[in-house]
């Protein structure tokens, strides 16, 4: 369609609805790509262009004495840059046997309507710096400078839209998305500036949509956003009604949302509750009024209209040649008087005035730039030596001068202006398409984003006015796993995306109390974590107390041990004077006696809550009184053999082991445990300890030693000392005198040492406080065998048998 004038505008519109590509086996030449069908709405962007020319025309205040006129090719998607090349050579499509001139047909271009055509013809028509005004490419490749220093758009770029879906998914708390983008600049740009890692299908063909359609099947995505164009979006919600996909949420590009011919009565199910961003609309004055008013022309100049016409009424306006009116019945015969009133179309909406908007914005930003190149004062200019252009023979590039640096607001209060890529300002309606009462399509504006707002509040939305997929009014959810209840923790499934996991309980002593929670935290060492790993509770503190009966019953048997030691005490301080008791060392025997009441005494120092001091005291007095013990029996069974060498003739022993000399052996060997034990108590000394290790639920109150070479060092004092004693009793076991107790010397070390080796493995595998009963049971064992082995046969002699307690019995032989 073209439209001689002063200065001509070219335009470039998708008219043709579908592209046939032949078949490419490379065995015979292939037809030519055809292009079928018709594109309404691209036509009424066509007559927007052609609209807002002659409304310029008629504008007193906008170029004057000049008038518009234009040139507009149909692009078919696959003729973009031949209809580029048109526009430019103004040789039309045979450039055989003609003479190119280099000047350009037209002045500037509006178009094209895909982001991949307008790269195409851009970095094509760059060198010709013609400047290109797109009203559809939403690109981010088109905003390279460098690449396309002649293009501008009306539409914003999709980084913009990008961030827009991008807070809107972030906004619902949808974790998995899927994506899918059409195999060219526009898809994959488009989705790469939304998720880092883009699925892409490749070029949309039945196979291929097909295995698209069952990828949606089987991913447990629920929203998935859609980069294509409208045609390319159609092809798929066509395979998507027919395997009667439902339940997802699409997320809309600006390409198609608003593509009426998407939503009809037959599709509508399936994309009822999109979503997406467009572009601002207005309700342009006059438009509609313009759109009704085409007619059909016999024209060559009108051939779009013709065709539209023919579409629209499905009839013919001319019969095909070699035909009668009579044979030819396939189709009617137009009049050419059809009314467009009547006719619910795509082409004669004016409610959803969006990329129509943009043509129009595009029409009057060349418009202004060529009122400001006319305004030029000589002298005043931008060029060399501050020349101007002329108005009435101009090149394409100082008229790119001037269209760099417009900006103006339209009568819609519309701002309009590029930056320096040549980017228009970013500003999108989100719209919800809706069912209406009548049953069909309404684009209901549910929110706002303005990249011109405070960062982080540039979206804005009315949820309670959105209707979801199906019809709902709550949001879906969409996520590839569901979340993890409190108490447990997300683990990363390898090789899957983050929001891939499953769901793991936390650890003993662990909890959370948050809903997918990437880390448990740990409970404190006081606290442990309850069975729902939700909470910290209080561990259950243990420790051997004089309430439990465990320690109740150690304790009875301490003090009954500690009152049979008084008692024996109580026998022999009363019969002191007796041949017996003299025989046996009386001093040694009491002083044996009291050391053992303060062993079992000393048991009880292990029961109870561990203190700093308890557990000082309980491992010295231990050690010290033990000690205290071995070494009088260790000097009862010296005297026993020096009393038998001070029998042999000539023999003056006992007088180098008389009372002082016992005196010192027992204060010596004292006095080195209770040396080892103060450097112990010095350096480092016991103290109380929470043991958490042993039982999870449980804190056992427990005394460490400190020091563990000191603590080894008072056990093996003490086996030294029992280890001699045991061989000296040994040794004079066999003696032949009654007063001779050397075997019940020997037989109470036997017994020592069976409990204390027994002791070992049962103190390393007792738990928790029974680990305290089995060392207290041991001292008490040890206690009670030297207290019976030793004193038992002389307190039976004295009370039971007392005429065997007379020194002529003591003297027999055995």
């Amino acid at each position: 369609m073209t439209l001689d004038s002063d200065i001509i505008i070219g335009g470039m519109f998708p008219l043709s609805l579908y592209v046939n590509v032949p078949d490419l086996h490379y065995r015979t030449k292939p037809n030519a790509f055809s292009c079928t069908g018709f594109d309404f709405r691209a036509f009424r962007w066509l007559q927007t262009m052609i609209f807002t020319i002659e409304e310029i025309n008629r504008e007193p205040n906008i170029l004057p004495s000049i008038t518009l006129g234009y040139k507009v090719y149909d692009t078919c998607d696959m003729y973009a840059l031949r209809a580029a090349m048109s526009l430019l050579s103004d040789v039309g499509d045979e450039v055989q046997n003609s003479t190119c001139n280099g000047a350009a047909s037209v002045q500037a271009i509006i178009g094209e309507a895909g982001s991949l055509q307008s790269s195409i013809i851009a970095s094509s028509t760059g060198p010709f710096q013609v400047p290109i005004v797109s009203y559809f490419s939403t690109c981010t490749c088109l905003s390279e400078r460098r690449k396309y220093p002649a293009c501008f758009r009306t539409a914003p770029s999709d980084y913009f839209q990008a961030k827009a879906l991008a807070q809107l998914v972030r906004h619902f708390g949808w974790t998995w998305i899927g994506a899918l983008a059409n195999d060219d600049d526009y898809g994959r740009f488009g989705t790469q500036q939304f998720i880092k890692q883009v699925t892409e299908f490749g070029i949309y063909n039945p196979d291929k949509i097909s295995q698209i359609v069952a990828v949606i099947k089987r991913s447990s995505a629920k929203v998935i956003v859609v980069f294509s164009p409208e045609r390319e979006m159609l092809q798929l919600v066509q395979e998507i009604a027919r395997q009667n996909v439902t339940g997802i949420q699409w997320l809309a590009s600006e390409a198609w949302i608003t593509g009426a011919v998407l939503y009809t009565e037959q599709f509508l199910p399936y994309l009822e509750g999109a979503i997406g961003f467009s572009f601002r609309r207005a309700e342009i004055p006059g438009l509609r009024e313009f759109l009704l008013g085409v007619k059909p022309s016999p024209h060559e100049g009108s051939s779009y209209t013709n065709v539209f016409w023919e579409e629209l009424f499905a009839c013919k306006l001319k019969l095909p040649e070699n035909t009668t009116e009579g044979s030819y019945t396939r189709a009617r015969l137009c009049t050419g008087s059809e009314s467009l009133e009547g006719i619910d179309t795509i082409y004669s909406d004016t409610s959803q005035l969006r990329v129509s908007y943009n043509v129009y914005k595009g029409v009057y930003a060349i418009a202004h730039a060529l009122n400001r190149l006319s305004l030029c004062e000589s002298g005043k200019g931008p060029f060399i030596n501050n020349s101007c252009a002329s108005i009435h023979n101009f090149k394409p590039w100082q008229l790119l001068h001037y269209l760099k640096e417009v900006r103006f607001t339209d009568q819609f209060g519309g701002e309009i202006g590029f930056d320096e890529n040549g980017d228009a300002i970013a500003s999108y309606d989100m719209i919800n398409c809706q069912r209406g009462t009548s049953g069909k399509v309404k684009y209901v504006q549910v929110g706002r984003f303005d990249s011109f707002a405070i960062p982080g509040q540039e979206l804005s939305l009315d949820e309670h006015s959105i209707v979801w997929t199906g019809g709902k009014t709550q949001p879906p959810q969409s996520a590839c796993s569901e979340s993890c209840l409190p108490g447990m923790r997300k683990a990363p499934r390898s090789g899957e995306p983050l929001c891939c996991f499953d769901c793991v309980p936390c650890a003993d002593g662990e909890i959370t109390n948050e809903t997918d929670s990437a880390e448990c935290k740990k409970c404190s060492s006081d606290d442990w974590s309850n069975d729902e790993r939700i909470n910290c509770i209080p561990r259950e503190v243990e420790y051997l107390s004089f309430e439990d009966a465990t320690g109740i019953t150690l304790s009875v048997i301490a003090l009954v041990g500690a009152c049979l030691t008084v008692a024996v005490i109580a026998i022999f301080f009363r019969h002191r004077n007796t041949p017996i008791i003299k025989a046996n060392n009386s001093e040694l025997s009491f002083l044996l006696l009291s050391s053992l009441v303060m062993c079992f005494l000393c048991s009880m120092t292990f029961i109870g809550r561990p203190s700093f001091w308890s557990c000082a005291l309980r491992h010295t007095a231990f050690a010290i009184i033990f000690v205290l013990c071995v070494s009088c029996i260790l000097a009862k069974t010296v005297v026993v053999l020096m009393a038998f060498r001070a029998t042999l003739p000539n023999s003056n022993v006992m007088k180098w082991f008389g009372a002082a000399q016992q005196r010192t052996v027992i204060f010596f060997c004292t006095s080195v445990q209770a040396g080892i034990c103060v450097m112990w108590l010095v350096k480092f000394p016991p103290f109380p300890m929470k043991n958490t290790t042993y039982q999870n639920t449980k804190i056992i109150l427990e005394c460490n030693v400190g020091s563990v070479p000191a603590f080894y060092s008072v056990l093996a004092y003490i086996s030294i000392l029992s280890c001699i004693c045991f061989v000296l009793a040994f040794l004079a076991r066999k003696l032949p005198d009654k007063y001779n107790e050397a075997k019940f010397i020997t037989f109470s070390m036997l017994i020592f040492f069976a409990v204390w080796i027994a002791f070992i493995p049962a103190y390393v595998s007792s738990p928790g406080k029974y680990t305290v009963a089995v060392e207290i049971f041991a001292i008490l064992s040890s206690s009670f065998g030297l207290l019976l082995c030793i004193f038992t046969p002389k307190c039976f002699i004295i009370l039971l048998r007392p005429e065997k307690n007379t020194k002529r019995m003591l003297m027999n032989k055995c």
